[in-house]
């Protein structure tokens, strides 16, 4: 395993070694939770992680306290991050996460810089903040009092229910800066997601996380993440999933195709031969360009997305920065919140 020279951003000249071989300490803990997974627990140098220029996302900024996912969804983009670890981007990937139990700490220190200006942070953009291992690290209370704090402006993305144990420092958040949270559902269909999202929280369960944001006053926007070529896209799957997002209080829904960088590519392509052998050839032409299906493929999924959304009643998402949370008051509760909360990974 290679830690010494390690960047965040390793095509970036001039960054400094995140840690090195001496700050990381390997644990494994015999439960049921976390049997199988392997955990390198690291003091980072750096934690608020410049977005490359070339990249399409809207922020600049973004913070990243696990690398690894125990969620092991077989499409994850974030999986190459791996191989600059010399680990592997399949089941190493699922199964090595790397925790900077420093970050909290960390992060309060570069917001309270004189260097930094208070840009947007964007939090579950490489992987989920909220996967198991937040469970017994609980690092996400410390980053979001942090930003809290600093009345820093944040988003979060995921699938993790856990975001729920923290609801009540979003609350405190959403009332001095703008947060802005979304929820990960691509799909309803409960077989796809048992092989392709196996370490997940149900679809249902996320949705319910909807519920429970917009119940207290934030609202919360749902990517309609990955939609899977051939396996989620019929119109009667997207009119389900569409139609339960819709009933959870979703105040946007944003679809996204599947892509398939390297990495990724070469864990789904595998996961489709055992599965799926009979796309595999209809893949090949579909992503023969690259990594992201056709324009025209893509269009069409988000054209009929947006129809159903607007016949359910929610649209999609804009672009841009998220706008302010305002928590509901009980002085207030009958009023309902009238702007949507913006997704910021598009």
């Amino acid at each position: 395993m290679r830690w010494d020279n390690l960047v965040e951003n390793p095509t970036t000249a001039g960054d400094t070694a995140l840690f090195g071989t001496s700050a990381v300490t390997t644990r494994t803990f015999d439960t049921p939770e976390f049997r199988g997974i392997t955990f390198h627990e690291i003091r980072a140098r750096s934690i608020l992680n410049r977005v490359p220029g070339a990249s399409r996302m809207p922020f600049e900024w973004t913070v990243n306290p696990y690398r690894g996912c125990s969620h092991a969804c077989v499409y994850c983009f974030a999986r190459k991050t791996h191989s600059y670890l010399d680990l592997d981007t399949g089941l190493g990937f699922d199964s090595q996460i790397v925790v900077k139990i420093n970050a909290p700490d960390l992060l309060r220190r570069q917001l309270g810089s004189r260097q930094w200006q208070g840009a947007h942070v964007a939090m579950g953009t490489n992987v989920d903040c909220y996967q198991r291992a937040e469970g017994r690290y609980r690092l996400m209370p410390g980053i979001i009092s942090a930003l809290r704090d600093h009345a820093n402006p944040f988003s979060i993305l995921t699938k993790g229910t856990l975001i729920l144990r923290d609801l009540d420092l979003l609350l405190q958040a959403a009332e001095v800066t703008e947060v802005g949270i979304s929820v990960s559902v691509g799909f309803t269909d409960q077989t796809l997601w048992r092989t392709v999202e196996p370490g997940t929280p149900a679809p249902e369960r996320r949705l319910d996380v909807v519920r429970t944001l917009t119940d207290h006053g934030i609202g919360c926007g749902v990517l309609m993440a990955p939609v899977i070529p051939f396996l989620s896209d019929h119109p009667d799957q997207l009119r389900a999933t569409v139609r339960a997002i819709a009933a959870s209080g979703a105040t946007s829904v944003t679809p996204l195709v599947l892509h398939l960088r390297p990495g990724a590519r070469e864990w789904f392509m595998a996961w489709l031969a055992q599965h799926h052998p009979h796309l595999v050839p209809r893949y090949e032409r579909l992503y023969a360009e690259g990594s992201y299906a056709p324009k025209w493929y893509q269009r069409r999924i988000t054209r009929h997305v947006h129809e159903l959304a607007a016949e359910f009643g929610i649209g999609p998402a804009d672009r841009g920065m998220p706008r302010r949370i305002r928590a509901v008051r009980e002085t207030d509760a009958a009023e309902t919140v009238s702007e949507p909360t913006q997704l910021t990974l598009l």
